[in-house]
């Protein structure tokens, strides 16, 4: 029997963007689960009580739970399975991983949730590079033509973000 030495681990960045405004609320945890999506829904519902929220999740079952508390100004729209590619949010990890985690070897989780610490308020400062990756002509015409003459919503989306670390 041969020993590998790797050992997997994982922490997760819960993300919502609003294409619109260049927005980026997010919260980095240990876990995916139900008590973390509520967690989350109630920061980014306290980050933006004037406004109404439609946030577009995957089919992910702490989206879907029976005990997912939603507040009272977010609505969840799922989107169809296996359709990342109706999901802006997608582009704002892969962003994410390009410029914060190219080509790099972590010697401990700490240190990846560091670079997370880092690199998220980087990229949550620089809203136009966020309205530039996720305003497509589509979500820009529909969001003006269903909230013309209201606030414009915030469109999001929360996944998870997995790295695997090696271990020595």
């Amino acid at each position: 029997m041969v020993d590998n030495g790797y050992e997997r681990q994982f922490t997760y960045v819960y993300g919502a963007v609003s294409p619109i405004q260049g927005e980026l609320d997010w919260m980095i945890s240990p876990k995916m689960n139900t008590e973390q999506m509520n967690q989350f829904l109630l920061q980014v519902s306290a980050a933006h009580p004037e406004e109404f929220i439609v946030m577009v999740v995957d089919g992910a079952s702490s989206h879907r739970s029976q005990d997912l508390r939603v507040p009272g100004n977010i609505r969840l729209h799922r989107l169809p399975g296996y359709s990342p590619q109706l999901n802006p949010q997608e582009h704002v990890w892969d962003e994410l991983r390009e410029k914060e985690f190219p080509n790099r070897v972590f010697e401990s989780m700490a240190a990846v949730v560091g670079q997370l610490e880092e690199g998220l308020p980087r990229m949550a400062a620089n809203t136009q590079a966020l309205r530039s990756l996720t305003a497509w002509p589509w979500i820009v015409s529909l969001i003006l033509n269903a909230h013309y003459n209201k606030p414009l919503p915030i469109m999001t989306e929360c996944l998870h973000f997995a790295v695997c670390c090696e271990v020595f």
